[in-house]
This record gives C-alpha cells, structure tokens and sequence, in this order.
C-alpha cells in the first residue's frame, strides 16, 4: 500500500471519529433539553383545589355534628372529596354544579380539578420510613354497561383508579368488592358493602390507609389511668399517656391547641382543647378555613407536659346522604333529576342513573408508638327502575268494572282491532 492510499485511509478514520464525536455531543446536548419519554410531568397543585378541600372538610364534619352532637366522630373528609370528584367526571348540568359547589370548587376548570387531585395524591403518599400513607380508587361496573370512554379515561389517568366489570347478579361479586376494602385498608375495614342493589350500575371506591410513629414516642411505662370528663358532667377512668417535651404549641382565649409529629414532621395530629369554661359545641362554631389558616400561623415551640389518651374507633359504615344533600349536592340523589349522561348514554340504557348513597367508614387506633387509621368512602350509582312493558300489540281479553260494588259492566275480547 503506498504512501498516498494509507494517508487516505487515515484521514477518512479521523472525519469518521470526529463524526460520531460530533453525534454524541448533539444527542447528549438534545437529551438534556427533551424530558424522557417515561418520566411523568409534574403538574402543580392549584393552591385553590387544596383550599377547597379544608373548607369542604370543615363544612361536612358540621353537618355531621350537627345531628350527631356529643358522639364520637372521626371521617376522611379527602377521601370523601376524592371518590365525589372521580364521580363528577360522569356528571352534568345541573348535577355536576351541584357537585362543585358542594365540594367548594367554583370557577376551577375540571382538567385543573382532576390535574391537582392526581398530584395531591401522589405528593401525599411520603417517603418517610416512620410514615405509611397509601390511596387506592377503585370503579367496578355492572357487565352488560358501556361506560363513557372520557369518564372512564379520566377517573384512570388522574385518579390511578383500578376499573373491574362484575357480574353484580353473582354473589361473589359482594365478596370481590370487600375483599378490594379489606387488602386496602391492611384489614382495618374489612367490608363496606352488605348487598348489591338490583339495579346498581357502579360503585366508586377510595380507600386510605395510614400508620404513623410518634416523633418522639411515649414511654408505655408513664401510662397510667386517669379521668377523662364527659359531656353530661361525669367522668370516665381511661389509659393516659404521658410524655414531657418540647412541642408547638397554641393557646387562644378559649382552647389551646398542641401539634404531635409523627417521623419526620411532615405530617401531624393536632389536638384542640377547650378551656374549662368553654365547650366542644362553642369550638366547632368558630372552625372555619380562615380561623384555622390563622390559627396553624400562630403554634410556637415550648416545653409541655401532655397527657393525652389512648383510644380506638370504628366509626362504623355511614350515610353521608343526609350532610350531602345539606351542602347543597341533594340533586344528584333524585331519581328524576340527576344528571349522569358523562357517565353512561342514558339513552342506550334506557333508565336514569342517580346516587343511590354515598357510604363512609374509618377506623382508627392512636396508643404510644403512634396511630393507624384507615377510611373507605364508596359511591354507589344505581339505575331508575324500568316500569314493566304492557304493549297490547295482540289477541286480548278486557272488563269494564265498578270498582266500588264490584260489578263487571261489561267483557269482552279483541282478536283484530
């Protein structure tokens, strides 16, 4: 090979290695401005959806107290908001601004609604190994029944929501269901469901499950039992814990207020307390979104002796109906009026759909190391019943009758009109 052909050969090795050079610091230069395909977009939480969350909560706990004054109460009021939403993607008309209203989101457009709802549930599920927080929503249909594609895109897209299609006339379907509630709420709830209405059509579930350690747990050994005051002036010996230490903590003019952390801080209990000279009943008048924005500003860290009870509750399954429909949302619990056409053709079906109730059941535990707790909120849409068919398109036999003396006038047959 002469001196001219290796010196070719060289050059065109040199442009060959210069090239490929050249396309790697391009794609990496492109890799750096293009996202990956897989890596999901970060939407924002629109403050005014979080917002709205708090004051629906405070406005549902209220109209549960209000007819269940001096007993224990304990609901999730967002996994009551999450299940609604995921129900609003199938409402409208009237219904659907019924539901909005009711759930405080006025002037939010609904892809937001649904955007900041998906990221608030991914954001909450924390990171913290002292904390266990987990969200799971659920559709399950009745087979025979088209549901809209949109709803159905939406509820799995901004929800994560599992879509299952049952035979509801199959007894194990009412198994399946709970079984769902059971392994969701690690067996804190084992069934939200006692039969499955004829005419149902869905039902939208969420369920939540928490456990969380103390911050700073307390010593089993400082628990002793001690009198806790009931409303009717008596008093009750109950397990009390007790712990001395640093926390942050708020006193009004009529109740103080104290913030226990569990694991890293990020989420809390906070317990208010009455003063003496008030009450439970004048408290809950005063929560609001504004008192309590004013009132979470003001904790400052102090030195405090607290003790606090250890408690359980199963709040068992409850009607939320009632409290709905005085938040402003009874329309989608009438048969002839709500409005579900986003969710299934009515006219393919042939029936009206309505909210047959909305149920709510939570469980919660709170002793020395720290709290679990778990709620399942279900929505169940039922069909209008189909009035049976009569067509008289045939050979037919007719009376005419006096009801009152049970005379029969007259009888006769039809063979051809």
């Amino acid at each position: 090979m002469n001196i001219k052909q290796t010196f070719g050969k060289t050059m065109l090795s040199l442009i060959m290695i210069v090239f490929l050079l050249f396309i790697g610091c391009f794609e990496s230069v492109i890799n750096t401005l293009t996202p990956e395909k897989d890596e999901p977009i970060t939407v924002p939480i629109d403050s005014n959806v979080a917002g709205a969350n708090t004051e629906f909560g405070f406005n549902l706990f209220n109209a549960i107290w209000e007819t269940e004054q001096n007993q224990n109460i304990f609901i999730s009021p967002f996994s009551v908001s999450v299940v609604l939403t995921m129900t609003l993607n199938g409402a409208a008309g009237e219904t659907e601004q019924a539901m909005i209203d009711t759930l405080q989101l006025q002037g939010i457009d609904t892809n937001s609604i649904n955007s900041s709802y998906g990221q608030l549930q991914q954001t909450l599920q924390t990171s913290d190994p002292k904390v266990t927080l987990t969200i799971a929503n659920s559709l399950w249909g009745n087979q025979g029944i088209q549901f809209t594609p949109d709803f159905l895109q939406r509820n799995t897209q901004f929800f994560n929501a599992e879509i299952s299609i049952l035979d509801f006339l199959d007894p194990s379907s009412l198994t399946t269901i709970n079984q769902w509630v059971n392994d969701n709420t690690n067996s804190k709830i084992p069934k939200i469901l006692d039969e499955i209405d004829s005419n149902a059509v869905l039902f939208l579930i969420n369920a939540i499950y928490f456990k969380g350690a103390w911050q700073t747990e307390f010593d089993p050994a400082h628990t002793r039992d001690g009198p806790f005051h009931l409303t009717n002036g008596s008093k009750k010996q109950v397990p009390m814990m007790f712990r001395s230490g640093r926390y942050s903590h708020y006193r009004a003019d009529a109740f103080q207020a104290v913030n226990l952390p569990y694991g890293d801080g990020r989420i809390s209990m906070y317990i208010f307390l009455p003063n003496r000279n008030s009450n439970l009943n004048a408290f809950l008048e005063t929560l609001n979104p504004e008192n309590w924005e004013n009132w979470m500003s003001q904790f400052r860290e102090q030195e405090i002796s607290l003790r606090m009870p250890k408690f359980k509750l199963e709040y068992g399954t409850k009607e939320l109906n009632d409290a709905l429909t005085t938040l402003g949302m009874g329309i989608a619990f009438d048969q002839s009026r709500a409005d579900f056409s986003r969710m299934v053709s009515l006219e393919d079906l042939g029936a009206n759909l309505y909210i047959d109730k909305v149920s709510h059941k939570t469980f919660i535990e709170v002793n020395e190391e720290g709290t679990e707790a778990a709620a399942v909120t279900i929505v169940g849409v039922v069909k209008t019943s189909l009035p049976p068919q009569f067509t008289v398109d045939r050979p037919f036999f007719f009376a005419i009758r006096d009801n009152e003396t049970k005379t029969v006038l007259f009888m006769g047959t039809v063979v051809e009109p």
